[in-house]
């Protein structure tokens, strides 16, 4: 009986060991990671944006009455930093890169889609809710993933969804409000979206040479370089020409 006791007593420490060895390696993993900044900015006029009329639907309009809605194709910030641009690596990575355990929230509201454009992993999890006080019909239109058309009253539980595949981007619409669309990109690994300054973060980038790719929705792609070391900022800037 005495025996196997001290096998255990034994082996206890070893397993204690290892997992010591375990959780500070996985603290180095996440520590070596690097991160790309930068900004995608406009070269010229930006188009004007059409404005949009809701007043067959009395509730949104009644929202926007004060700030009139104007199409989002093309949105430009200070200093023409562009907005809305999905930066993402298509080139580099192993193809094993875990989805994002986050969950994003496509929304409803004021008869717009919030956000206007959304970036996710392939298996990422997010909902799509409805903060209108009218129905929705949500209809994204892929060509690499399953098509699907729900409709959402005001109300509604959110709808749990996730992207099969990588595809950029996903046009959707809306079949009761026409004026109704976004984008919904659909990566593998780290990537951003450009904000109302054209500023944008890719986090947690494995140290390596990358190609980044930027997509936006009026003037498609442009792509860069990038070499990212362990624990530091790289920097990428992309310039789309106005046309």
């Amino acid at each position: 009986m005495k025996t196997p006791f001290r096998v255990a007593l034994m082996v206890l420490p070893l397993i204690a060991a290892a997992i010591a060895l375990l959780s500070p390696g996985k603290n180095v993993i996440a520590a070596s990671g690097g991160e790309v900044t930068g900004t995608v900015k406009l070269d010229g006029t930006a188009p004007h944006q059409k404005g949009i009329d809701m007043s067959k639907e009395p509730s949104c309009a009644a929202i926007h009455k004060d700030k009139p809605v104007t199409t989002e194709n093309v949105v430009v910030g200070a200093n023409n930093g562009l907005a809305n641009v999905v930066v993402y690596i298509s080139e580099g990575l192993t193809g094993n890169e875990a989805a994002s355990s986050t969950t994003l929230t496509w929304d409803q509201k004021g008869c717009q889609y919030i956000p206007h454009v959304m970036a996710l992993d392939a298996g990422q999890h997010f909902k799509v809710t409805n903060s209108d006080q009218t129905s929705h019909n949500i209809h994204p239109q892929p060509t690499k993933n399953s098509e699907w058309n729900k409709s959402q009253p005001p109300g509604a539980p959110p709808f749990d969804i996730s992207w099969l595949n990588v595809e950029v981007a996903i046009p959707v619409k809306c079949n009761i409000h026409p004026w109704m669309h976004g984008y919904m990109a659909v990566v593998k690994g780290p990537y951003a979206v450009s904000d109302a300054n054209g500023s944008f973060k890719l986090e947690n980038v494995p140290p390596g040479s990358y190609t980044l790719t930027a997509w936006q929705e009026t003037y498609n792609t442009q792509t860069s370089k990038v070499t990212v070391a362990a624990g530091k900022a790289a920097t990428a800037d992309f310039t789309f020409k106005a046309k």
